[in-house]
């Protein structure tokens, strides 16, 4: 090969990963976080219309599915800004799928995954694989994960578990939930003021305990990474597990799933049931039950 050829092939090739390169934000071997803006459709785009509609049902899903939702969430309660803020972002989340589900026991597409929020975090009822409802949310969800590959490293996914969580105090738990202006969004009785302003954090308008939040680990570390809104002061993993633990205390919907969940083994520790609700309120719960909880000195 000449050198002017090898010239030609090598520049040929350092163009085009600088073009993958801007287009995945990749920089350094990191992906970094560069989602799309809705400003950027193409109105002649026939996709653009299922897009649009996906990210209104994303943001206003209990007002959108009311007939489906059986609480007053919407999918934007944990996954703000339309599931694009970098903290519990949906970003790439269709990239993920199939996945194995060890909860379900089964291989999940992206349809299911969205069903099993709507069964759980929504309490309610699982929409249509071909509704246009559904449709409409994947379109949404896939066009926020543009630029990130199949089955890639995502780094911003899955962050909010807290793997080391501190003997909680469900007293001061109570006490933090006003100190720290928490009942301004999510009112005194865990009603909540909106599905976007401040979701129901108990009660029967919030998630049924059979949701991923119903988990000690994953309240705690959504608490920890997320509250108080837009505030610099952040919360200590004490204070972020006493508020999770007096939370996860109060009652809501239940889930009828829980013996048929895990179906493998592999059953986490830390899910707050009925019954261990109960036995927290009266003070009889043994923290050590879970295995990741470190006890108080």
């Amino acid at each position: 090969m000449s050198l002017g050829m090898f010239l030609i092939l090598f520049t040929a090739c350092s163009n085009s990963e600088a073009e993958n390169n801007e287009k995945t934000g990749e920089q350094g071997g990191e992906l970094a976080y560069n989602p799309p803006s809705m400003e950027e459709l193409d109105a002649d785009d026939p996709m653009t219309s299922y897009i649009q509609k996906g990210e209104k049902i994303f943001n206003e899903t209990n007002t959108v599915l009311s007939e489906r939702v059986g609480n007053e969430l919407s999918c934007a309660s944990c996954h703000a800004d339309g599931g694009v803020a970098p903290s519990s972002s949906m970003v790439g989340v269709t990239t993920q799928f199939p996945q194995y589900r060890p909860r379900e026991g089964v291989a999940f597409t992206i349809e299911d995954r969205i069903n099993g929020c709507m069964i759980r975090s929504m309490n309610g009822q699982k929409m249509d694989y071909d509704s246009e409802e559904m449709r409409a949310l994947t379109a949404y969800l896939t066009y926020i994960s543009e630029g990130v590959e199949t089955g890639e490293e995502i780094p911003w996914r899955m962050q909010n578990t807290m793997e080391e969580i501190p003997e909680p105090n469900v007293t001061r738990g109570e006490e933090l939930y006003e100190q720290k202006s928490c009942l301004s969004c999510h009112a005194t009785d865990g009603s909540g003021t909106g599905a976007t302003t401040g979701p129901a954090l108990w009660g029967d308008n919030s998630f049924n305990d059979g949701a991923g939040m119903s988990r000690l680990s994953k309240m705690s570390g959504y608490l920890k990474n997320n509250m108080p809104l837009n505030k610099d002061d952040t919360l200590t993993d004490q204070e972020a597990a006493d508020i999770a633990a007096f939370l996860l205390s109060k009652e809501r919907p239940e889930w009828k799933g829980h013996d048929s969940d895990w179906p493998n083994g592999g059953r986490p520790s830390d899910v707050i049931n009925k019954e261990r609700r109960e036995k927290i309120r009266e003070g009889t719960f043994n923290w050590a039950d879970i295995e990741n909880v470190i006890p108080a000195k």
